[in-house]
């Protein structure tokens, strides 16, 4: 999903000399693709192996975003989660930075666990950390090793918080509320929320930092253009809203009285949920960040209409050359 609106907002600026890699498979992710503009396609494995060869395989690079990682929070194959999401990383991050390329990857907040010690990215309380899940570990893996290896000021590593919006529909279970409430909605009129398992927390009362994935990448396009800006960043609005406000925001996007039930959430999920999160910008608004972050009521409104009922991707609205290399 980001690494797509990443590409549409590469061609809102024009650009379009793209190499995209990734691993298909047999879902519909490639749909994503469709309206973009790009050079080239490359699957991952290929592409880690023309890292390794002598001299300059893939040409003249510009910068590296490595968005590709499996994101699913309840993924158990530890030993697929440490090839595909840390040794991939690391292997990529060592290549690049021996050729002095620019080098952006996904983090994620899952790297902070329950929030107890904090959700501060800089690397002075890294160590602290304790993921809940095996996803959340592989991504706080690659960030410790960045900063043992001493590349970490040398390349930019985003944590995501929320990210929701369009392009997602390929991603099952690990979808949003936003897509997966929509969809509930039109079919029975009502929205699924989980109950809450914490003294602190009524059932929608639980927080989260959502962050609208249009955002999300223009954010990160700004700190990749800062030559001097490095190690990681958060990734998020600053601003927790709860899960109740997200429904009542779909509802109000979709135009109908809110109907929201609590269901009980399941027990493998109990003891690794993420009850509040809400990313410190400091560092982030450090760097004079000349735009506005979108409303949340904003972004569900033109995630819903703009794309869910029109059954629409990024990039589907017209995109003309405006002759910027």
């Amino acid at each position: 999903m980001i690494g797509s609106a990443l590409v549409w907002a590469l061609n809102n600026r024009g650009i379009d000399n793209i190499l995209i890699v990734d691993r298909l498979g047999d879902d519909e992710k490639w749909k994503n693709l469709v309206p973009l503009q790009y050079a080239d396609y490359m699957d991952a494995d290929e592409f880690l192996d023309a890292t390794k060869v002598a001299g300059d395989a893939l040409g003249q690079v510009g910068a590296i975003f490595h968005m590709g990682a499996c994101s699913s929070t309840t993924e158990t194959d530890c030993n697929y989660l440490m090839r595909n999401n840390f040794a991939y990383t690391r292997d990529l991050a060592q290549w690049a930075s021996s050729r002095r390329y620019r080098f952006v990857y996904a983090s994620s907040a899952a790297t902070y666990g329950d929030g107890s010690d904090g959700m501060n990215d800089g690397s002075e309380n890294l160590y602290a950390y304790r993921p809940l899940n095996m996803y959340g570990y592989s991504k706080h893996l690659f960030d410790c090793h960045a900063i043992q290896k001493g590349i970490s000021r040398g390349i930019l590593g985003m944590k995501f918080f929320n990210v929701f919006g369009p392009n997602e529909q390929h991603k099952g279970d690990m979808r949003s509320v936003v897509n997966k409430g929509f969809h509930q909605i039109m079919e029975t009129g009502r929205l699924q929320l989980f109950k809450s398992y914490h003294p602190d927390y009524p059932h929608g009362g639980q927080k989260r930092d959502f962050l609208y994935v249009k955002d999300a990448v223009e954010m990160m396009l700004h700190l990749a253009e800062m030559p001097l800006a490095g190690g990681l960043f958060n990734i998020g609005s600053g601003q927790a809203a709860t899960w109740l406000e997200l429904g009542q925001a779909i509802f109000a996007a979709l135009g109908r009285p809110s109907q929201i039930d609590f269901v009980d959430m399941p027990d493998h999920l109990r003891g690794k949920y993420q009850y509040f999160t809400q990313a410190d910008m400091s560092r982030f608004q450090a760097t004079n960040y000349p735009e506005t972050l979108t409303p949340l009521q904003d972004s569900v409104r033109d995630y819903v209409q703009n794309y869910l009922m029109e059954s629409k991707h990024l990039g589907d609205e017209p995109w003309e050359d405006d002759g910027v290399a």
